[in-house]
């Protein structure tokens, strides 16, 4: 399906393609279906398992630093494992996770699980090494205490490299690219994974930076919304009002359908937050040129049974021109190869964000181990891809060498390259 986008006037919104604007929904409403899956009990027993080995290790090295030792481990143990526990006896959670459940709760449970299992090897390292010289107690002690000051300094750092927030301005040239567009430029924003714990201040520094750019296109590629369809209304709080000449457009990542498709869609599309595309492509047309702008859906679609959003690259492509120019918006860069092949200039994914901890230098980052295509900038002969490190962060506000990014990319006809413009630091200062 190919729809048409005029250089002049706003961008199509969901009011405009005929269904139920925002004004005739809660700003809160409820949704009928959820996230629902079952876990097998051997699933319970291997957590149940690890979890108290970890826990047992640490609780041998800190019991006798302090009378109550053994009970602010087993407290600790019980409130960072609810959670989970909860989460998957229910099949996701059973309410809407509040600010303050997120906060203090699920964020408590990220951390401590990042944490535990390094702490308790090194707890089980220092007992093996420090029990034949009678001092496995101390040598455990101290050897775990050392992993988990050492982990605090990193959340620190993460936390504050989370609130980095960068402008990433990039030259892409594309050969087959209509002289009309040249220098036209596309702001790219994803995976914010808003929800109502994410800071406001946050999202209005993000929005502020797109608009200060006055881009031509503004392209939001997934993971808009962090676990449930009610975090829709946070993500239109921030952003509903963003605007760009030749349009505003919206595709799905992971994330929203894991927050149950249907529904997710049914938000999106009643607050006008822009043209959503789900294997389609639509035609931007500037000085009587064409550009065609394609947008897949999400392998996850597959996965979790949400066919409709499932990627579908010969139906996205199907009727754009052979030899035309292409600028697709794929959430997972695993989808690069196959819009490569079909044609596709330029792609631009998230997915990744970048492991949240990366090494640039050497173009090596935590996500780097499970994706061919993790970071940064790729090219196969004519066909580009940009993997953007996201705008926001998912699980906890950790960010180290990966920092949040708003990508500008300003279009130029000429032999297929990237070529960088620089990085720079916005304001820290809330909108007046």
């Amino acid at each position: 399906m190919i729809l048409a986008v005029p250089l002049l006037g706003e961008c199509v919104t969901a009011a405009q393609l005929g269904v139920r604007s925002a004004s005739q929904v809660d700003a809160r409403r409820t949704f009928v279906t959820r996230r629902a899956f079952r876990v097998p009990t051997r699933i319970y027993v291997r957590l149940v398992a690890y979890l108290a080995a970890c826990w047992a290790a640490v609780a041998i090295v800190v019991d006798g630093v302090s009378p109550f030792g053994i009970a602010v481990t087993l407290a600790l143990a019980l409130y960072t494992a609810f959670p989970l526990f909860l989460f998957l006896r229910s099949g996701g959670w059973p309410f809407y996770p509040t600010a303050a459940f997120r906060l203090w709760v699920v964020r408590p449970f990220w951390y401590m699980q990042a944490m535990l299992p390094l702490v308790a090897i090194g707890a089980t390292l220092g007992l093996l090494v420090g029990f034949p010289f009678g001092h496995a107690v101390a040598t455990g002690r101290l050897i775990a205490a050392m992993i988990a000051t050492l982990m605090m300094l990193l959340y620190v750092a993460g936390y504050i490299g989370s609130r980095r927030l960068v402008v990433h301005e990039v030259d892409v040239s594309i050969p087959t690219l209509p002289p009309a567009f040249d220098s036209v430029t596309i702001a790219q924003i994803t995976d914010l994974h808003v929800g109502p714990q994410t800071s406001r201040r946050y999202l209005r520094r993000v929005a502020d930076a797109v608009r200060s750019l006055a881009p031509d296109v503004i392209a939001v590629t997934g993971d808009l919304i962090d676990d449930r369809p009610e975090d829709v209304a946070d993500y239109a709080s921030a952003f509903a009002d963003l605007r760009a000449p030749l349009g505003v457009f919206v595709i799905a990542g992971n994330h929203e359908v894991y927050s149950g498709w249907d529904d997710v869609e049914r938000a999106l599309r009643e607050r006008g937050l822009g043209t959503l595309l789900l294997n389609e492509t639509v035609i931007l047309r500037r000085g009587g040129s064409e550009l065609y702008l394609a947008a897949t859906g999400d392998p996850a679609g597959r996965q979790f049974g949400a066919s409709p959003v499932a990627p579908d690259i010969a139906r996205t492509l199907g009727g754009v021109p052979k030899g035309a120019a292409v600028i697709a918006l794929a959430h997972n860069p695993s989808l690069w190869p196959a819009l490569a092949d079909r044609g596709v200039s330029l792609t631009l994914s998230g997915h990744t964000h970048w492991g949240q901890f990366a090494f640039p230098g050497i173009g090596w980052s935590l996500a780097s181990p499970f994706l061919e295509h993790a970071m940064g900038a790729y090219q196969e002969g004519d066909a580009l891809l940009y993997v953007a490190p996201g705008t926001g962060y998912w699980g906890i506000p950790f960010r180290i060498g990966a920092p949040s990014e708003v990508t500008l990319l300003r279009l130029r006809r000429g032999p297929a390259a990237f070529r960088e413009r620089g990085r720079k630091n916005t304001s820290r200062r809330p909108r007046q």
